[in-house]
């Protein structure tokens, strides 16, 4: 890291005043959630022996390009908020300063702005004027079509593709047959039987029979949930693991199953027992539980494998094209991977998923996300490979040799 900057005037001006008071944010270019950290060390970074996230993805960890040199521009700001003005003054900083390379993992979701009104797509006009190759995430927001972002045709808008790695953890019921999920959980209390019920038969008073099912927040009855693996359903309504787990965890329910359609990230948090299974596993378990007196399970530890995974594939989150803004121009540009992607983390972080008393929330220095953000400094650390070969390339020369390889 040669530089770091950070910028808050226009974000005050936009938003209000930011107070570092209260322990989330800090007024410098200091990380205080993670993603930063993540990405940057994905693009550039040395490398790092027995790199892992508690226990998992172990192995030797390093950037796209180690040896290039890192300025960092911090413009976005742990409420979520990032304003224009900001991004247009970072971006105005980084030409002046000389980078080869800027690496945009931000963006605003549809409708999307005109390129005359798009601060990324302006500000990313004149870096790529300059020479300078612009990579920009493609958004989250898939698997529905034109919801793609940072449609500019001069960036190269990255979209978010799977590895061949999964982290799964049998659940063991109690007539010895094993369903197989996915978890990041490798916590206390474990390899115990529990027994197991499903949402929607302990639902709360006055609430009906869905939302308990998929185990929405203050949809369960305490004294039926305490103690218990809950198995919860994804619905049309509630489709987030952690809500579950969390719902679960207020409750002192001992873990969660979550069943939903296939997809390849882990939506579990990592500081509470809950294993994601598919709708296939969780109808399986279903099945069981009705034909039990007394049905239990019991969770293994999470492991790490490698190469049983098909991949690449899409990720199912990662935006699809074509551009809301501009049909014509293909987007997304190209795919790298974005699933469940092993970097750099700000031990500073203040996104703590869970406040599980099974888990000591010690900071981490390395940590597993998914995300477009996660794919695209995998392309700007390629770019930048591609400059050092090819200096004199241009930002169109370096795309097209990309994406039409």
């Amino acid at each position: 890291i040669i530089g770091a900057r950070w910028y808050i005037k226009g974000y005050e001006a936009e938003f209000g005043k930011l107070s570092p008071s209260d322990g989330v944010e800090f007024l410098s270019p200091r990380d205080a959630v993670g993603h930063g950290t993540h990405t940057s060390s994905t693009a550039s970074g040395a490398e790092v022996k027995n790199a892992n996230f508690r226990g998992l993805a172990q192995g030797i960890a390093r950037g796209g390009a180690p040896s290039s040199w890192l300025a960092i521009y911090k413009v976005c700001w742990a409420t979520g908020g990032c304003s224009s003005a900001d991004v247009l003054a970072a971006i105005d900083d980084a030409i002046f300063d000389g980078v080869d390379i800027i690496s945009a993992s931000l963006g605003s979701p549809p409708p999307l702005s005109t390129y005359v009104d798009d601060a990324l797509a302006i500000g990313s006009f004149h870096a790529v004027a300059r020479g300078i190759s612009v990579v920009c995430s493609a958004g989250n927001t898939g698997p529905y079509p034109q919801t793609v972002i940072n449609t500019a045709p001069w960036v190269m808008t990255v979209a978010a593709s799977t590895i061949d790695r999964d982290f799964p953890a049998v659940i063991t019921l109690g007539n010895n047959q094993t369903v197989v999920g996915q978890s990041f959980y490798t916590g206390r209390g474990l390899n115990k039987f529990h027994p197991i019920v499903y949402g929607a038969n302990i639902a709360a008073t006055n609430i009906d029979g869905t939302s308990a099912g998929s185990c929405d927040l203050e949809t369960l009855n305490a004294t039926l949930a305490r103690g218990k693996v809950i198995l919860c359903f994804q619905s049309r309504w509630q489709r987030s693991a952690a809500i579950a787990s969390k719902s679960v965890l207020e409750l002192k329910g001992a873990g969660v199953i979550f069943a939903q359609f296939p997809t390849k990230d882990v939506s579990c948090p990592w500081s509470f027992p809950c294993v994601q299974v598919d709708f296939e596993a969780g109808t399986s378990l279903l099945t069981y539980m009705a034909a039990s007196r007394k049905p239990v399970v019991k969770f293994s530890y999470s492991k790490t494998v490698i190469g049983q995974q098909l991949a690449p594939e899409i990720a199912y989150f990662s935006s699809r094209g074509p551009s809301s803004l501009s049909p014509s121009v293909l987007k997304p540009d190209i795919a790298a991977p974005g699933v469940d992607i092993l970097a750099s983390w700000s031990p500073a972080s203040s996104s703590k998923l869970l406040n599980s008393p099974q888990t000591k929330a010690s900071p981490f220095n390395f940590k597993l996300d998914s995300g477009t953000s996660m794919a695209c400094p995998h392309i700007s650390g390629i770019v930048a490979l591609l400059k050092g070969i090819h200096p004199k390339w241009s930002p169109a020369a370096i795309k097209s040799a990309l994406v039409t390889t």
